[in-house]
């Protein structure tokens, strides 16, 4: 992320591998850079964003709405999910994952794999760090039961492809912040659990589960 400043002037470039995004305040500014990089590198301008690193963009007189549904739907019909019966939340109330001796294993790879998919879509899908904070905990040995509680993230994403966060359009820029804890929620070493999530003029820009 390149950033820069103006004389109350501010442009924004993003660059990923041979992708790029530019955004402005001021449309001449934008006009010049963009001018630059076309003589310096071969380059399409593509117009307004609608997609971005399976990240979809949609705008609105409300405001932009970001969601990877067609990541979500690809991802279902790679593992052959996309016929499965969805459930409306991503993990069972008052589950407490462990590792026990006498566990059913599971495949390590596809286990880790799915997570790490899945991980992916927190960038969008605030309801999703949570549960994904509890499976990626036992990667190193993953059990039948872990596997249960992948597939049934996947069941939700099933349910709800195309959720997603929405940037409102607003008249102010007020931080408020919401935080909570389990309180020794772990049944293997007494470990909390923390989330927070924090807004800006009413928008939701940061989000995190964690074990302690």
């Amino acid at each position: 992320l390149f950033v820069k400043h103006k004389k109350g002037m501010l442009t924004c470039l993003i660059v990923y591998v041979d992708d790029m995004i530019v955004t402005r305040n001021d449309s001449e500014e934008k006009r010049a850079l963009q001018n630059y990089l076309t003589r310096e590198f071969e380059m399409k301008d593509l117009g307004p964003l609608k997609y971005f690193l399976g990240i979809e963009v949609s705008r609105s007189k409300e405001g932009v709405f970001l969601s990877q549904r067609k990541y979500a739907l690809d991802l279902l019909s790679e593992i052959g999910m996309t016929a499965c019966s969805p459930v409306s939340t991503p993990m069972e109330e008052y589950l407490k994952l462990g590792i026990y001796p006498d566990q059913v294993p599971t495949n390590k790879e596809r286990y880790q794999r799915l997570v790490g998919r899945l991980m992916y879509l927190a960038h969008t899908r605030p309801d999703l760090p949570y549960a994904l904070s509890a499976v990626s905990q036992f990667m190193h040995s993953p059990s039948k039961e872990h596997m249960n509680a992948v597939t049934r993230i996947l069941r939700y994403l099933k349910s709800s492809p195309g959720k997603g966060i929405m940037f409102k359009k607003g008249n102010n820029l007020n931080v408020k912040g919401y935080i909570d804890v389990d309180w020794a929620g772990s049944i293997k070493d007494r470990r909390s659990t923390v989330g927070y999530f924090t807004f800006v003029g009413g928008n939701v820009v940061t989000w995190r589960s964690k074990k302690q």
